[in-house]
Formats: structure tokens, C-alpha cells, sequence
């Protein structure tokens, strides 16, 4: 496998770096074409997997490759070896050149120097609000197993399955009943991707008086088995029909409050674990458009107490510090577990894609990436004993909280 990867990906150096024909129309020996990715990915694990990385920036530890499907699946084996997901971003084009690239790394090892300084203004003397704290007593962990049994129903979610969007519209059945509770306004829709048949989902709430500012709260909704797909029955429950769920939760305590100051909005991403596929998009669109967004949280992978319940991790790189900082001081005021911190390495879920597009980010997980559930992007990622929906509460407190108090405060990043 590993001799095959290296003999392939050296192909897709010499078609990268000196053909000017397009790569994507390149063929095999045997004449059938071949689906060549452009990636950003974790360095060591680029490395592990003996794949010839392009261009490196060796602080971020980002490099950049050309896969194919073999080369995607050492990548996805070393990952998965080492606990996480694919740790890739899949780029929607094959960059022009290698300056390109290099612009693109030199851009986000800037941005990340910048987020490691710019601290949050309130540790450790955030004030109780009491609407909050009464909000966060009506979150019920019942409710979070409640979805996640609905999602991981179904055989599969994966991106590129014969049936990629089967549970879209019935998820977004259970969204619009929730947001009927509310007094104001709700919009719901699907967004359509060029790198993914699958749909993401947006659900907007929209801000009562500073509407361009917005709060991003998101989870993939996709669930992947084996290699490319291949592996039968998907059911992800941990990986991520729990932080898909833990957000609803969230939603729903959410529209029994006023509507808040800013835009709330929520996302269920497609294609994560194909390269962070439908967030990459949204992100991009974003910074497009001259968005204002002023936090992104991803929950991903929220109901497994691989450390202890009520032990979570926030991860630390590719996160803005003051958001973390701002983590630890809602833990502090108002959830009062044990926030560790860890690292995940580049693309390791989708608040990369914002993170890559200039966006703060924050991150918490389930626990420690060494000590995360083992049986993910397997048939036996199913709800057991071992799981904790009192644990994916936690991660429903973090959205609300953030929601509702970022949601109507002046706060955002310093620059």
C-alpha cells in the first residue's frame, strides 16, 4: 500500500508541477480517469502516510498535496490510527501554482500568530445573567438522545452514498417544528455544493438590532464507514449525530428566549469527512461577501467521556484564543466541568474552513483526542452504555451560551 501511495502521488507531482493540462483529465494505464483531491492537511500525518507533501509551512505544521483515492485512504488510515478524522481540507480547485499555495499557508500562519495574542477581555469575571442560567436549566439531555436515535436510524449519511441527502428533509421537518415555538421570525434552507451531492443545512435567526453581525454555531451532520464510503452501515452516532443533536438542543431552548441583538446562525455541514467539503464552501462565501462574523463554534463528536463525564476538551490550534479564554470563563460562571486542552492538527473538523478564512474559532470536544471514542466512522458508532447525553449537554450549555450572551453584547475579537 505504502510503495503504491508513493509511486502514485510522485506521478502527481510531475502532472502538478509540469503539464498545463488540466490534472482532473488525467487517466490511468488502463484508460479509466482518475480523481485527483488538492489537499491541506496535517503535515505529520501527510508524512506518516508517505505522501509527498508539495509545500510545508512548518509552524502551522500545514502542508499541501495532491491525492488520489489511494493516497486519501493512507491519509485516512493514519488518521483514524491516531484517533481523529481525515485531518485534511479538500480545496474546490487545483491552485494555479505553487505560489498560490504558498500565499495561502503564508496568509494563515499570519492570521494564526495574530489569534494566539488577542486574549478575551473578561476571564475570569464574566457576570452571572440570570435569563441565561434559567435558560440552561431547561436543556434536557433526554431530548439530545432523542435525535441522535433519529439520526443514527439511518443506514448511512455519507456525502457521496447512493442516497446522500435521505435525511435532510425529515431533519429539517423536526428543525421547523422547533422553530414554531418562536416569536419572531425562523428561515430554514439547504445549500447546495459544487464539491458534494449532499446538502448543508442553515437555519438564521435574525438579529434584532445589529443583524450584520452574526454568531456561527455548527456540526457536520454526514457520517462516513470505512475507507471512501465502503465500509456498509454508518450510523455516527458520536461522530456526529451527537454534536449534530447537541446544536437542536440548543435551537430549541433558544426560540423560547427573545430574540437576541445579533444574526444566530446554526449549520448542519455536508461532507466533512470527505475534507470539511460543505463548510469549506460556506466559509469561503463568507469571506466573499465581507461577512461579519464574529464567533464560530463546531461540536463535533459531544456524548463520549473518554476523560470523565463532564471532562472535555477545548482544542487549541487553529482556534482563536480569545474565544477559548472566553470558554473557560462561561465554564467558570456558568457549567463548571473540566476544560483540558489538546490539539487535534489541521482539519481535523469544520471550523478549519472557517479558521483558514480568517473567522475566529472555537472548539470543544468530547475529550482528549487520545482518549476519544475508538469505533467512529464504523458500523458500531451506536449509542451503548458507554455514552453520556448529560456529557453532550455540556456542549448545548457552550451554543446557548454563547447565543445568548454573545448574542447580545458588543464582544468580538480585538484586532
Amino acid at each position: 500500500m505504502q510503495n503504491t501511495t508513493r509511486l502514485i502521488a510522485t506521478s502527481l507531482i510531475t502532472l502538478t508541477v509540469f503539464t498545463s493540462k488540466p490534472i482532473l483529465n488525467a487517466h490511468s494505464q488502463s484508460g479509466d480517469p482518475l480523481v485527483f483531491k488538492p489537499v491541506l492537511a496535517d503535515l505529520k500525518l501527510l508524512k506518516a502516510a508517505n505522501i509527498p507533501v508539495l509545500y510545508k509551512d512548518e509552524e502551522t505544521q500545514v502542508g499541501y498535496a495532491v491525492l488520489n483515492h489511494a493516497a486519501e485512504n493512507a491519509l485516512s488510515d493514519m488518521a483514524h490510527a491516531a484517533g481523529r478524522c481525515g485531518n485534511f481540507e479538500a480545496l474546490d480547485e487545483m491552485p494555479r501554482d505553487l505560489i498560490s499555495v504558498r500565499e495561502q499557508l503564508q496568509a494563515l500562519n499570519t492570521y494564526n500568530k495574530r489569534n494566539q495574542i488577542l486574549s478575551f477581555s473578561q476571564v475570569g469575571a464574566m457576570a452571572e445573567r440570570v435569563e441565561i442560567t434559567e435558560a440552561l436549566a431547561q436543556l434536557d439531555a433526554n431530548k439530545i438522545r432523542n435525535t441522535v436515535e433519529f439520526l443514527s436510524s439511518f443506514p448511512t449519511r455519507y456525502n457521496r452514498g447512493a442516497n446522500p441527502n435521505s435525511h435532510i428533509q425529515p431533519f429539517m421537518d423536526r428543525l421547523a417544528e422547533i422553530a414554531k415555538q418562536a416569536n419572531y421570525p425562523i428561515h430554514i434552507e439547504t445549500i447546495d455544493h459544487k464539491s458534494t451531492p449532499q446538502k448543508s443545512i442553515k437555519l438564521t435567526i435574525q438579529g434584532s438590532t445589529r443583524p450584520s453581525e452574526i454568531i456561527v454555531l455548527g456540526g457536520h451532520l454526514d457520517s462516513i464507514s470505512g475507507f471512501m464510503g465502503m465500509g456498509g452501515k454508518a450510523p455516527g452516532a458520536d461522530d456526529n449525530a451527537s454534536g449534530s443533536s447537541s446544536l437542536v438542543e440548543a435551537l430549541r431552548v433558544l426560540t423560547l428566549q427573545p430574540q437576541p441583538e445579533r444574526t444566530i446562525e446554526f449549520y448542519w455541514y455536508a461532507g466533512e469527512e470527505s475534507g470539511l467539503l460543505g463548510s469549506a464552501e460556506i466559509a469561503k462565501q463568507a469571506k466573499a461577501d465581507n461577512k461579519d462574523i464574529i464567533a464560530v463554534l463546531q461540536l463535533d463528536m459531544t456524548m463520549f467521556p473518554g476523560d470523565g463525564v463532564l471532562k472535555v476538551a477545548s482544542m487549541t490550534d487553529f482556534t482563536s484564543r480569545w474565544l477559548r479564554d472566553y470558554l473557560v470563563a462561561a465554564n467558570d460562571t456558568y457549567f463548571h466541568a473540566t476544560v483540558q486542552e489538546d490539539k487535534c492538527g489541521y482539519g481535523c473538523s469544520d471550523h478549519a474552513s472557517w479558521y483558514r478564512q480568517g473567522f475566529p474559532t472555537l472548539f470543544p470536544t468530547e475529550s482528549k483526542f487520545a482518549s476519544s471514542f475508538q469505533d467512529i466512522h464504523t458500523p458500531k458508532d451506536v449509542i451503548s452504555p458507554v455514552m453520556s447525553f448529560e456529557h453532550a449537554k455540556f456542549f448545548s450549555k457552550v451554543a446557548l451560551t454563547m447565543a445568548m450572551d454573545l448574542g447580545n453584547s458588543e464582544q468580538r475579537q480585538p484586532y
